[in-house]
Order: C-alpha cells, then sequence, then structure tokens
C-alpha cells in the first residue's frame, strides 16, 4: 500500500512540475506587470451597518530573472449607518523574490514598505467632526501567482509579519505601534495579473 501511494505521489508530482513549464508562461527579466484587487465588504449587526470599498492597483519590474521591484496605491472608503464615512490612501514600495518565475505556478516572497493618511468624518447633531492619521508600515508576506495564459495570472497574496505605526494629526499625539506574525488565512488578498 505504501508503494502505490508513493507512486501516486511521484506521477502526481513529475506531472504537475512538467505543467508548470507552459510556453510563454512566467516571468523573465525584464518583464513589466500590472496587477490589482478589488474589493466590497458590507456588515450588518442588528441596525448598525457598514459598507466598505477597497481598489488596490500595482505595477512591478523584473530587475532579474527572479527579482521584481514595483509600487501599488492603496484605497479604502467606507461609510457606516452612524453617519460616519472614512477613506484612506496610501502607497507601497516592494520588492519580490520569485522562486520560479519562468513557470505557469510561481511563489513568491515580498517585503513592502508604506505610508498613508486616512480620515474620518461624522455628525454629530449639527457639527462635523474629522479626525486624521498617518500611518506607515513595514509587511513581509508570501505570494503565488498562476498563469492563466500567456500574458494573464491570478495571484493570492498572504502579508504575515509586520510593523505598523498609526498616528493622529494632533500635536502631542503618541504613535500606536503595533508589530505581529499573522498565523491565520483571513488577510488573503487574490488580484489578477497582467504581463506585458
Amino acid at each position: 500500500m505504501k508503494k502505490l501511494v508513493l507512486s501516486a505521489v511521484a506521477v502526481f508530482a513529475f506531472t504537475f512540475a512538467n505543467a508548470q513549464e507552459g510556453e510563454g508562461a512566467g516571468f523573465s527579466k525584464g518583464d513589466v506587470f500590472i496587477s490589482g484587487s478589488v474589493g466590497f465588504d458590507s456588515t450588518k449587526q442588528g441596525d448598525a451597518k457598514s459598507n466598505e470599498f477597497t481598489f488596490s492597483p500595482a505595477a512591478g519590474y523584473f530587475l532579474t530573472e527572479n527579482i521584481a521591484a514595483g509600487v501599488r496605491l492603496n484605497v479604502v472608503s467606507g461609510e457606516n449607518t452612524d453617519e460616519s464615512t472614512y477613506s484612506q490612501f496610501g502607497a507601497d514600495v516592494f520588492g519580490r523574490y520569485y522562486f520560479t518565475p519562468g513557470s505557469k505556478f510561481s511563489v513568491f516572497g515580498e517585503l513592502a514598505v508604506g505610508f498613508g493618511n486616512e480620515k474620518t468624518e461624522r455628525e454629530i447633531g449639527l457639527v462635523k467632526v474629522e479626525t486624521k492619521h498617518s500611518n506607515f508600515g513595514v509587511n513581509a508576506g508570501v505570494g503565488v501567482n498562476y498563469f492563466l495564459s500567456s500574458n494573464f495570472a491570478i495571484e493570492a497574496k498572504w502579508a504575515g509579519l509586520g510593523y505598523n505605526s498609526r498616528k493622529l494629526d494632533a500635536d502631542g499625539a503618541d504613535a500606536q505601534n503595533s508589530f505581529g506574525l499573522a498565523v491565520d488565512m483571513s488577510s488573503i488578498n487574490l488580484g489578477l495579473v497582467y504581463k506585458f
């Protein structure tokens, strides 16, 4: 029985490895790519409801066969039933190391440094109160690309380890700093990639 299972695993692994080498699929030195993800989240608990829209376009360039560098924008907009709205805008600079860049299926590690601003507006009676925060973060994660054709791929990223700082834009305000390792899968982002 063990030999049968090991043989089946070996055949599957060989077939999977051969299937990864597609004509024109994967990345190589000098390739340029754009990617992005769009999300919408609606939460309701009793009479309380919130809606959130996220948009995150990115562009990158392969400096070598395995290393890519790029930039990403992060845009978030949301509203709650308590008459409050919030928006976030930020940018990341990232570097990636691709372990199998020339394959249809490629795993990469990413390190990103980002900054941004967020604004919350709330109406209290007839008065509109506005608060602003600035953000800074250094985050590392892993991801995969799977090429559907020579130019289009599906991308999944998971940010696992990071340091983030959030500070109220007010004199004397202290920053809220956090450092953590996410081990659950709730922080996976899915997106599409187009390679030129």
